[in-house]
């Protein structure tokens, strides 16, 4: 069991908890990015390092992953990619990504993507704060002792 983290995007104090959480559980973290990351020192926190590129942090927690891994992103494919494969998948804000809404937010992605293709402002998420990092920290909490039975 093991948590992998698309860092390039992930927000700090989601890190900053997920390092917590390592240390106090003994459950390895792996944070996967093409820019350097810091990690404090850790015997069960690391980094890797993956080329620049499309996807490419992507492709490597697909590969890696197995199932009952839980796996941090706001990546809605790679998200499908990992539920499909049998792991459990949480997005920065505590959400999580389950077979059964999967494909209903890969469909909202794409129309999404469609609408600001054509020119229209979709705007962005709201800010992350108090609330999310709460939001997170307790579906971490969760994951964690279901793991552990």
């Amino acid at each position: 069991m093991q948590i992998w983290v698309d860092a390039d995007a992930c927000p700090k104090p989601v890190k900053e908890i997920l390092f917590r959480a390592a240390e106090r559980t003994g459950t390895p973290v792996t944070l996967v990015a093409n820019q350097p990351m810091e990690t404090p020192p850790s015997k069960v926190i690391k980094s890797v390092r993956v080329g620049a590129g499309f996807d490419v942090a992507d492709n490597h927690i697909a590969r890696h992953a197995v199932p009952g891994d839980l796996v941090i992103t706001a990546d809605i494919p790679l998200a499908a990619e990992v539920v499909d494969k049998g792991c459990t998948a949480l997005n920065p804000r505590g959400e999580p990504y389950t077979p059964e809404n999967i494909r209903e937010r890969l469909n909202l992605r794409d129309f999404m993507d469609t609408l600001r293709a054509s020119g229209v402002d979709t705007g962005g998420p709201s800010a992350f704060g108090q609330r999310e990092r709460q939001a997170f920290a307790n579906a971490l909490d969760r994951w964690l002792a279901r793991a552990r039975q």
